[in-house]
């Protein structure tokens, strides 16, 4: 059953996800652009998004051809998995035990390495690769995030355009603000993104093993407040830690 909480955190996982992975990929064409030339910055970029749209045009078909039951169960196994990947990277920067991304450092790295390389011949094909790859590795990670929400209940539609709506806002924002997006807090929407694909998981999976989960797709909003609770616990017992330790050092 399709409900309006379906929909809403299916469109919300899936412009949050994108929205981080599209604001890596910005920093290095933005690094590109600005280091060498914006020329082929735009040329990997097209091919990278010409060689998604074949990946999904090729692929998108056969999702239909596998029973639903075993598709919630494999994405539901995936989502967990990638949702507790970056959850355990959230808590471990909140807590401190980690440094925080700095897109700002991300640019400044990108670009000293392409200076570096622009007295070689190969600059402009080194600065397109570094595009096309930056491109391609993080469009992979949207299109997984699009079908690992959208796929389960019919709803790829709605997910995509919360994918394309996080694509546009960060486009809109590049082009105005023309530097890196270091002002976007991307730890706190990892921290939610991870906390909605596991719950995403959790559930999928539920289902996928024939679970009848209480309050059907309702039952999303209580898997999604217990993650919340043991990781927010998590961030504290970690942070509590790491100040002991420091003053025991100190």
């Amino acid at each position: 059953m399709t409900t309006l909480t379906t929909i809403a955190s299916t469109v919300t996982a899936a412009f949050l996800g994108s929205f981080v992975e599209v604001v890596e990929a910005f920093t290095i064409i933005l690094a590109v652009g600005v280091t060498q030339s914006w020329r082929p910055a735009f040329i990997g970029t097209g091919l990278a998004l010409a060689l998604l749209a074949l990946l999904v045009l090729a692929l998108g078909p056969l999702l239909g051809l596998i029973p639903i039951e075993l598709m919630q169960f494999v994405i539901g196994t995936l989502l967990i998995l990638f949702g507790l990947r970056w959850l355990r990277k959230a808590i471990l920067r909140a807590s401190g035990f980690i440094a925080l991304h700095d897109e700002e450092k991300a640019f400044a790295a990108e670009t000293d390495s392409l200076r570096r390389q622009s007295a070689e011949r190969r600059a402009n094909f080194l600065a397109g690769t570094a595009a096309f790859k930056a491109v391609l590795l993080e469009g992979i990670e949207v299109v997984f995030i699009v079908i690992a929400t959208g796929a389960g209940h019919g709803m790829i539609g709605y997910a995509s355009l919360g994918a394309a709506a996080a694509c546009l806002l960060v486009l809109i924002i590049g082009i105005f603000v023309h530097k890196p997006l270091s002002a976007v807090p991307e730890n706190s929407l990892k921290f939610v993104v991870g906390l909605l694909l596991s719950a995403f998981g959790i559930f999928w999976v539920g289902e996928g093993v024939g679970a009848d989960w209480p309050g059907a797709d309702l039952s999303l909003l209580a898997i999604l407040a217990v993650l919340a609770v043991f990781s927010f616990a998590a961030v504290r017992m970690l942070r509590h830690y790491s100040n002991a330790h420091a003053e025991v050092a100190a």
